[in-house]
């Protein structure tokens, strides 16, 4: 079986990210596709953040929190992001280019968190239900 995958059809791996999908523009959630999702999967999560924030700001920023029914794909969950909203944040880098993260989380559990959890929050409830995990990237200049 081929390996789990994010894949989106609005830019391709380690391209730019469309100015659409950015905060400050029209904040319009990319397109994401899950690809070869590994037998015994229930819930899969999404983290998507920036780790160049860390030189601007001094922490790895939360855009996209939110996990779902792999079965139903109808019951989405969002977590709050670092702007303090729930929901999607698009790509809002402070200071020239920066790197999104997509990461993609195939879990062997159904999560149970209250819309609005944390970063932190997921992680801990994922920790040791993770079956496999993908990654995409993107850039992002204003």
């Amino acid at each position: 079986m081929s390996e789990f995958s994010i894949t989106s059809s609005d830019f391709k791996e380690g391209e730019e990210i469309p100015k659409k999908f950015g905060y400050k523009f029209e904040n319009k959630k990319p397109k994401l596709d899950f690809k070869n999702i590994p037998e015994g999967t229930q819930n899969i999560a999404l983290i998507m953040d920036d780790p160049d924030a860390m030189a601007a700001v001094g922490k790895v920023w939360v855009h996209w929190l939110q996990y779902f029914d792999f079965l139903s794909q109808d019951l989405i969950i969002e977590g709050k992001t670092d702007f303090g909203e729930i929901g999607y944040g698009g790509p809002a880098p402070p200071n020239g280019r920066h790197t999104y993260v997509f990461k993609g989380y195939a879990l062997d559990v159904k999560l149970d968190l209250e819309e609005g959890y944390s970063k932190q929050e997921l992680e801990d409830t994922m920790k040791s239900h993770i079956i496999a995990e993908a990654k995409l990237t993107g850039t992002f200049t204003p």
